[in-house]
Protein backbone atom coordinates (compact mmCIF):
# COMPACT_ATOMS: atom_id res chain seq x y z
CA UNK A 1 0.00 0.00 0.00
CA UNK A 2 1.32 3.20 -0.89
CA UNK A 3 0.38 6.85 -0.22
CA UNK A 4 -2.75 5.23 1.16
CA UNK A 5 -4.10 3.42 -1.94
CA UNK A 6 -3.57 -0.10 -3.33
CA UNK A 7 -1.81 -0.16 -6.30
CA UNK A 8 -3.63 -2.62 -9.19
CA UNK A 9 -3.25 -4.49 -12.33
CA UNK A 10 -6.40 -5.50 -14.26
CA UNK A 11 -5.63 -8.72 -16.11
CA UNK A 12 -7.46 -8.31 -19.45
CA UNK A 13 -10.13 -5.93 -20.91
CA UNK A 14 -13.34 -8.15 -21.39
CA UNK A 15 -16.75 -7.71 -19.85
CA UNK A 16 -15.64 -8.12 -16.25
CA UNK A 17 -11.92 -6.57 -17.07
CA UNK A 18 -14.03 -3.78 -18.58
CA UNK A 19 -16.29 -3.08 -15.13
CA UNK A 20 -13.35 -3.33 -13.41
CA UNK A 21 -11.19 -0.37 -14.82
CA UNK A 22 -13.54 1.83 -14.67
CA UNK A 23 -14.59 0.85 -10.63
CA UNK A 24 -10.96 1.29 -9.42
CA UNK A 25 -10.85 4.35 -11.75
CA UNK A 26 -13.55 5.70 -9.57
CA UNK A 27 -12.09 4.76 -5.70
CA UNK A 28 -9.64 6.87 -4.17
CA UNK A 29 -8.34 3.80 -2.14
CA UNK A 30 -7.06 2.02 -5.14
CA UNK A 31 -4.57 3.29 -8.20
CA UNK A 32 -4.65 1.63 -11.63
CA UNK A 33 -1.45 1.18 -12.75
CA UNK A 34 -1.68 -1.27 -15.42
CA UNK A 35 -3.74 -3.60 -17.25
CA UNK A 36 -2.73 -6.60 -19.55
CA UNK A 37 -4.63 -7.58 -22.96
CA UNK A 38 -3.75 -10.34 -24.70
CA UNK A 39 -4.34 -9.21 -28.60
CA UNK A 40 -1.57 -7.74 -29.97
CA UNK A 41 -3.91 -5.07 -31.79
CA UNK A 42 -5.20 -3.74 -28.55
CA UNK A 43 -1.38 -3.38 -27.20
CA UNK A 44 -0.92 0.28 -26.62
CA UNK A 45 -4.27 1.41 -26.85
CA UNK A 46 -6.23 3.09 -24.04
CA UNK A 47 -7.47 1.11 -21.15
CA UNK A 48 -10.31 3.62 -20.64
CA UNK A 49 -11.36 3.61 -24.47
CA UNK A 50 -11.07 -0.28 -24.08
CA UNK A 51 -13.26 -0.03 -20.92
CA UNK A 52 -16.06 1.84 -22.31
CA UNK A 53 -14.96 4.73 -24.76
CA UNK A 54 -13.70 7.11 -22.23
CA UNK A 55 -9.88 7.44 -22.21
CA UNK A 56 -7.94 7.46 -18.69
CA UNK A 57 -4.45 8.23 -20.00
CA UNK A 58 -3.20 4.82 -19.33
CA UNK A 59 -1.62 2.26 -21.80
CA UNK A 60 -2.49 -1.67 -21.61
CA UNK A 61 0.00 -3.67 -22.68
CA UNK A 62 0.88 -7.36 -23.46
CA UNK A 63 4.22 -7.38 -21.72
CA UNK A 64 3.17 -9.07 -18.17
CA UNK A 65 6.64 -9.12 -17.41
CA UNK A 66 6.45 -5.06 -17.25
CA UNK A 67 3.37 -5.48 -15.15
CA UNK A 68 5.66 -7.18 -12.50
CA UNK A 69 7.70 -5.32 -12.75
CA UNK A 70 5.16 -2.42 -11.43
CA UNK A 71 5.15 -4.19 -8.28
CA UNK A 72 1.48 -3.50 -7.94
CA UNK A 73 -0.15 -5.00 -4.54
CA UNK A 74 -2.72 -6.63 -6.22
CA UNK A 75 -3.78 -7.90 -9.81
CA UNK A 76 -7.63 -8.34 -10.41
CA UNK A 77 -7.68 -11.37 -12.97
CA UNK A 78 -10.69 -11.87 -15.32
CA UNK A 79 -9.02 -13.38 -18.35
CA UNK A 80 -11.82 -15.96 -20.13
CA UNK A 81 -11.80 -18.28 -22.24
CA UNK A 82 -12.44 -22.01 -22.81
CA UNK A 83 -9.26 -23.21 -21.45
CA UNK A 84 -9.27 -20.69 -18.55
CA UNK A 85 -8.57 -23.20 -15.61
CA UNK A 86 -5.10 -24.53 -17.76
CA UNK A 87 -4.48 -20.94 -18.81
CA UNK A 88 -4.93 -18.91 -15.70
CA UNK A 89 -3.15 -21.10 -13.14
CA UNK A 90 0.37 -20.82 -14.75
CA UNK A 91 -0.37 -16.73 -14.73
CA UNK A 92 -1.50 -17.17 -10.65
CA UNK A 93 1.86 -19.36 -10.28
CA UNK A 94 4.32 -16.56 -11.61
CA UNK A 95 2.07 -13.47 -9.97
CA UNK A 96 1.74 -15.03 -6.88
CA UNK A 97 5.29 -16.14 -6.74
CA UNK A 98 6.38 -12.50 -7.60
CA UNK A 99 5.05 -11.20 -4.49
CA UNK A 100 1.48 -10.04 -5.81
CA UNK A 101 -1.66 -10.55 -4.64
CA UNK A 102 -4.77 -11.82 -6.74
CA UNK A 103 -8.30 -11.11 -6.67
CA UNK A 104 -9.72 -13.68 -9.52
CA UNK A 105 -13.49 -14.24 -11.54
CA UNK A 106 -11.74 -16.51 -14.10
CA UNK A 107 -11.57 -19.36 -12.13
CA UNK A 108 -15.09 -20.05 -10.66
CA UNK A 109 -13.84 -23.63 -8.64
CA UNK A 110 -12.10 -21.56 -6.61
CA UNK A 111 -14.02 -19.73 -4.48
CA UNK A 112 -13.77 -22.70 -2.47
CA UNK A 113 -9.96 -23.47 -2.81
CA UNK A 114 -9.86 -26.04 -0.12
CA UNK A 115 -11.76 -28.27 -2.54
CA UNK A 116 -10.64 -27.60 -5.54
CA UNK A 117 -9.18 -30.03 -7.97
CA UNK A 118 -6.80 -31.07 -9.26
CA UNK A 119 -4.84 -30.94 -5.81
CA UNK A 120 -2.03 -30.72 -8.30
CA UNK A 121 -2.82 -27.11 -9.55
CA UNK A 122 -4.24 -26.28 -6.03
CA UNK A 123 -0.79 -27.17 -4.80
CA UNK A 124 1.14 -25.43 -7.04
CA UNK A 125 -0.99 -22.14 -6.73
CA UNK A 126 -0.34 -22.41 -2.39
CA UNK A 127 3.47 -22.67 -2.71
CA UNK A 128 3.87 -20.18 -5.06
CA UNK A 129 1.46 -18.08 -2.50
CA UNK A 130 3.76 -18.94 0.58
CA UNK A 131 6.67 -18.29 -1.58
CA UNK A 132 5.42 -14.85 -2.23
CA UNK A 133 3.74 -14.39 1.27
CA UNK A 134 0.83 -13.22 -0.74
CA UNK A 135 -2.97 -14.14 -1.01
CA UNK A 136 -5.63 -15.47 -3.92
CA UNK A 137 -9.56 -15.34 -2.90
CA UNK A 138 -11.64 -16.08 -6.37
CA UNK A 139 -15.48 -14.62 -6.17
CA UNK A 140 -18.21 -13.62 -8.69
CA UNK A 141 -21.96 -13.32 -7.93
CA UNK A 142 -22.43 -17.46 -8.66
CA UNK A 143 -20.29 -19.31 -7.80
CA UNK A 144 -19.18 -16.77 -5.31
CA UNK A 145 -22.31 -15.05 -3.45
CA UNK A 146 -25.96 -16.16 -4.21
CA UNK A 147 -25.83 -20.18 -3.66
CA UNK A 148 -22.74 -20.36 -1.27
CA UNK A 149 -22.07 -16.63 1.11
CA UNK A 150 -25.34 -15.68 0.86
CA UNK A 151 -26.78 -19.06 2.32
CA UNK A 152 -24.52 -18.80 5.38
CA UNK A 153 -25.61 -15.25 6.00
CA UNK A 154 -28.67 -15.78 5.91
CA UNK A 155 -28.69 -19.05 8.29
CA UNK A 156 -26.88 -16.12 11.04
CA UNK A 157 -31.02 -16.27 11.61
CA UNK A 158 -31.62 -19.91 11.94
CA UNK A 159 -32.07 -21.88 15.33
CA UNK A 160 -32.36 -25.05 13.26
CA UNK A 161 -31.95 -26.00 9.46
CA UNK A 162 -32.99 -28.94 7.10
CA UNK A 163 -32.53 -28.56 4.03
CA UNK A 164 -30.80 -25.12 2.30
CA UNK A 165 -32.05 -24.66 -1.19
CA UNK A 166 -30.10 -22.22 -3.79
CA UNK A 167 -31.26 -21.48 -7.26
CA UNK A 168 -30.24 -19.03 -10.47
CA UNK A 169 -32.62 -18.48 -12.68
CA UNK A 170 -31.98 -16.89 -15.59
CA UNK A 171 -32.55 -15.78 -19.85
CA UNK A 172 -28.71 -16.22 -21.38
CA UNK A 173 -30.30 -14.82 -24.79
CA UNK A 174 -27.88 -12.30 -24.40
CA UNK A 175 -24.75 -14.72 -24.17
CA UNK A 176 -22.65 -14.72 -27.00
CA UNK A 177 -20.25 -17.14 -26.99
CA UNK A 178 -21.03 -20.48 -29.04
CA UNK A 179 -18.56 -22.74 -27.48
CA UNK A 180 -20.31 -22.63 -24.38
CA UNK A 181 -23.51 -21.71 -25.48
CA UNK A 182 -23.93 -24.79 -27.86
CA UNK A 183 -20.93 -26.89 -27.44
CA UNK A 184 -20.74 -27.64 -23.52
CA UNK A 185 -24.47 -26.51 -22.55
CA UNK A 186 -26.06 -27.94 -25.84
CA UNK A 187 -27.93 -24.76 -26.54
CA UNK A 188 -29.44 -24.71 -30.16
CA UNK A 189 -28.62 -28.95 -30.18
CA UNK A 190 -31.58 -31.45 -30.87
CA UNK A 191 -31.56 -33.67 -27.65
CA UNK A 192 -29.68 -36.53 -28.77
CA UNK A 193 -26.65 -34.36 -28.91
CA UNK A 194 -24.78 -34.87 -25.26
CA UNK A 195 -23.18 -31.46 -24.08
CA UNK A 196 -20.31 -31.48 -21.79
CA UNK A 197 -22.36 -30.34 -18.70
CA UNK A 198 -24.42 -33.40 -18.90
CA UNK A 199 -21.58 -35.91 -18.88
CA UNK A 200 -21.13 -37.84 -15.40
CA UNK A 201 -19.38 -35.71 -12.84
CA UNK A 202 -19.65 -32.26 -14.86
CA UNK A 203 -22.25 -30.88 -12.66
CA UNK A 204 -20.85 -32.28 -9.29
CA UNK A 205 -17.43 -31.14 -10.22
CA UNK A 206 -18.57 -27.14 -10.89
CA UNK A 207 -20.66 -26.89 -7.62
CA UNK A 208 -19.08 -29.77 -5.37
CA UNK A 209 -16.81 -27.01 -3.74
CA UNK A 210 -19.73 -24.69 -3.25
CA UNK A 211 -21.86 -27.01 -1.30
CA UNK A 212 -19.01 -28.16 0.68
CA UNK A 213 -18.24 -24.61 1.98
CA UNK A 214 -21.57 -24.33 2.87
CA UNK A 215 -21.48 -27.63 4.70
CA UNK A 216 -17.80 -27.27 6.60
CA UNK A 217 -18.88 -24.07 7.42
CA UNK A 218 -21.97 -25.33 9.25
CA UNK A 219 -20.03 -28.03 11.06
CA UNK A 220 -21.82 -31.03 8.96
CA UNK A 221 -20.04 -33.70 6.45
CA UNK A 222 -21.11 -33.99 2.82
CA UNK A 223 -21.12 -37.53 2.00
CA UNK A 224 -21.63 -36.98 -1.46
CA UNK A 225 -22.94 -35.02 -4.53
CA UNK A 226 -25.64 -36.10 -6.44
CA UNK A 227 -26.56 -34.72 -10.31
CA UNK A 228 -29.75 -33.94 -11.80
CA UNK A 229 -30.15 -32.64 -15.48
CA UNK A 230 -33.24 -32.12 -18.00
CA UNK A 231 -33.62 -30.18 -21.65
CA UNK A 232 -36.51 -28.47 -22.73
CA UNK A 233 -37.02 -27.38 -26.63
CA UNK A 234 -37.99 -24.49 -27.43
CA UNK A 235 -41.08 -24.39 -30.14
CA UNK A 236 -40.20 -21.53 -32.12
CA UNK A 237 -37.16 -20.18 -33.75
CA UNK A 238 -35.17 -17.92 -31.51
CA UNK A 239 -33.12 -15.20 -32.64
CA UNK A 240 -30.32 -14.54 -30.20
CA UNK A 241 -27.05 -13.06 -29.32
CA UNK A 242 -25.43 -16.87 -29.55
CA UNK A 243 -27.16 -16.81 -33.10
CA UNK A 244 -30.70 -19.07 -34.43
CA UNK A 245 -31.83 -21.24 -32.48
CA UNK A 246 -33.96 -24.25 -34.31
CA UNK A 247 -37.56 -24.77 -33.14
CA UNK A 248 -37.07 -28.06 -31.96
CA UNK A 249 -33.90 -27.83 -30.48
CA UNK A 250 -32.32 -26.92 -26.98
CA UNK A 251 -33.87 -23.88 -25.50
CA UNK A 252 -33.85 -24.11 -21.32
CA UNK A 253 -31.46 -26.25 -19.26
CA UNK A 254 -32.31 -27.09 -15.32
CA UNK A 255 -29.14 -28.60 -13.33
CA UNK A 256 -28.90 -29.49 -9.96
CA UNK A 257 -25.81 -30.26 -7.73
CA UNK A 258 -27.39 -31.89 -5.04
CA UNK A 259 -25.23 -32.46 -1.28
CA UNK A 260 -26.03 -35.40 0.80
CA UNK A 261 -25.87 -35.18 4.37
CA UNK A 262 -26.81 -38.21 6.39
CA UNK A 263 -28.58 -39.60 3.63
CA UNK A 264 -30.63 -37.04 2.67
CA UNK A 265 -30.70 -33.88 0.00
CA UNK A 266 -29.45 -30.98 1.92
CA UNK A 267 -27.86 -28.51 0.43
CA UNK A 268 -29.13 -28.08 -3.41
CA UNK A 269 -27.55 -25.83 -5.94
CA UNK A 270 -29.76 -25.06 -8.85
CA UNK A 271 -29.30 -23.42 -12.04
CA UNK A 272 -32.16 -23.23 -14.28
CA UNK A 273 -30.90 -20.88 -18.11
CA UNK A 274 -33.67 -20.45 -20.56
CA UNK A 275 -33.42 -18.97 -23.99
CA UNK A 276 -36.66 -16.75 -23.74
CA UNK A 277 -39.39 -16.74 -21.19
CA UNK A 278 -41.87 -19.15 -22.99
CA UNK A 279 -39.67 -22.32 -23.03
CA UNK A 280 -40.34 -24.61 -19.61
CA UNK A 281 -42.84 -22.47 -18.37
CA UNK A 282 -43.16 -24.74 -15.70
CA UNK A 283 -39.81 -25.07 -14.40
CA UNK A 284 -39.09 -22.43 -11.85
CA UNK A 285 -39.31 -18.55 -12.85
CA UNK A 286 -38.49 -15.55 -10.97
CA UNK A 287 -40.18 -11.74 -11.82
CA UNK A 288 -37.73 -10.54 -13.97
CA UNK A 289 -34.86 -11.45 -15.97
CA UNK A 290 -32.32 -12.81 -13.91
CA UNK A 291 -32.48 -13.28 -10.58
CA UNK A 292 -31.57 -15.99 -7.51
CA UNK A 293 -33.49 -17.18 -4.61
CA UNK A 294 -32.55 -18.92 -1.64
CA UNK A 295 -35.18 -21.11 0.47
CA UNK A 296 -33.68 -22.39 3.85
CA UNK A 297 -35.88 -24.94 5.04
CA UNK A 298 -36.39 -25.11 8.99
CA UNK A 299 -37.00 -23.08 12.41
CA UNK A 300 -37.23 -20.66 11.19
CA UNK A 301 -38.08 -20.94 7.21
CA UNK A 302 -36.25 -17.76 4.92
CA UNK A 303 -36.79 -17.16 1.54
CA UNK A 304 -34.72 -14.98 0.05
CA UNK A 305 -34.90 -13.59 -3.73
CA UNK A 306 -33.12 -10.58 -5.12
CA UNK A 307 -31.88 -9.50 -8.42
CA UNK A 308 -29.42 -7.23 -9.81
CA UNK A 309 -29.99 -4.92 -12.58
CA UNK A 310 -28.14 -1.66 -14.11
CA UNK A 311 -29.13 2.06 -14.89
CA UNK A 312 -26.48 3.43 -16.34
CA UNK A 313 -24.47 0.69 -18.10
CA UNK A 314 -21.62 3.17 -19.64
CA UNK A 315 -20.67 4.37 -16.35
CA UNK A 316 -20.08 0.68 -15.69
CA UNK A 317 -18.08 -0.39 -18.72
CA UNK A 318 -21.16 -2.47 -20.40
CA UNK A 319 -22.44 -1.48 -23.44
CA UNK A 320 -23.88 -4.94 -24.96
CA UNK A 321 -25.56 -6.80 -22.22
CA UNK A 322 -29.34 -6.55 -21.19
CA UNK A 323 -30.66 -9.13 -18.50
CA UNK A 324 -26.96 -10.25 -17.56
CA UNK A 325 -25.05 -6.50 -17.11
CA UNK A 326 -26.10 -5.91 -13.36
CA UNK A 327 -24.53 -9.56 -12.42
CA UNK A 328 -21.83 -8.75 -14.76
CA UNK A 329 -21.07 -5.84 -12.31
CA UNK A 330 -22.11 -7.85 -9.23
CA UNK A 331 -19.24 -10.46 -10.00
CA UNK A 332 -16.59 -7.86 -10.77
CA UNK A 333 -16.81 -5.89 -7.22
CA UNK A 334 -17.06 -8.96 -5.36
CA UNK A 335 -13.73 -9.38 -6.38
CA UNK A 336 -13.19 -5.22 -6.79
CA UNK A 337 -14.38 -4.08 -3.27
CA UNK A 338 -12.15 -7.41 -1.89
CA UNK A 339 -8.85 -6.03 -2.38
CA UNK A 340 -7.65 -4.03 0.62
CA UNK A 341 -8.96 -7.49 2.92
CA UNK A 342 -6.99 -9.73 0.45
CA UNK A 343 -3.92 -7.51 0.47
CA UNK A 344 -4.07 -7.64 4.41
CA UNK A 345 -4.65 -11.19 4.70
CA UNK A 346 -2.52 -13.89 5.83
CA UNK A 347 -0.77 -15.63 3.08
CA UNK A 348 -2.48 -18.67 1.68
CA UNK A 349 -5.51 -19.36 -0.82
CA UNK A 350 -8.59 -18.33 0.89
CA UNK A 351 -12.32 -18.21 -0.12
CA UNK A 352 -15.30 -15.97 1.47
CA UNK A 353 -15.98 -17.52 4.95
CA UNK A 354 -12.03 -17.21 5.69
CA UNK A 355 -12.22 -12.95 5.04
CA UNK A 356 -14.28 -10.61 6.97
CA UNK A 357 -17.44 -9.13 4.70
CA UNK A 358 -15.76 -7.04 2.10
CA UNK A 359 -17.54 -4.28 2.18
CA UNK A 360 -16.64 -1.67 -0.12
CA UNK A 361 -14.55 0.74 1.12
CA UNK A 362 -15.36 4.38 -0.39
CA UNK A 363 -17.81 3.51 -2.30
CA UNK A 364 -20.91 5.40 -1.08
CA UNK A 365 -21.58 8.27 -3.27
CA UNK A 366 -25.10 9.66 -1.83
CA UNK A 367 -24.99 11.54 -5.48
Amino acid sequence: MAGGSYRVVVWSTGGIGSIAIRAIQERPNLDLVGVWVHSAEKDGRDAGELANGEPIGLAVTTDADALIALKPDCVVYAASGPERDALAIPDYVKLLGAGINVVTTSTTRLVNPHAYEPAEWRDQIAAAAKQGQVTLYASGIEPGFAADYLPLVLSTQSSRIEKIHSYEIGLYDDYGVPDIMSDALGFGRPLEYQPWISFPGAIAGEWHGQLRMVADALGVELHSVRETFDRAVTERTLEVAMGTVEAGTCGALRMQAIGIVDGRDAIVIEHVTRLAPDVAPNWPTLPNALGYRVVITGTPDIDCTFDVTLRDRKKAGIESMTSGAGAMVATAMRVVNAIPYVVEAEPGLVSSVDLPLTIPRQAFNPA
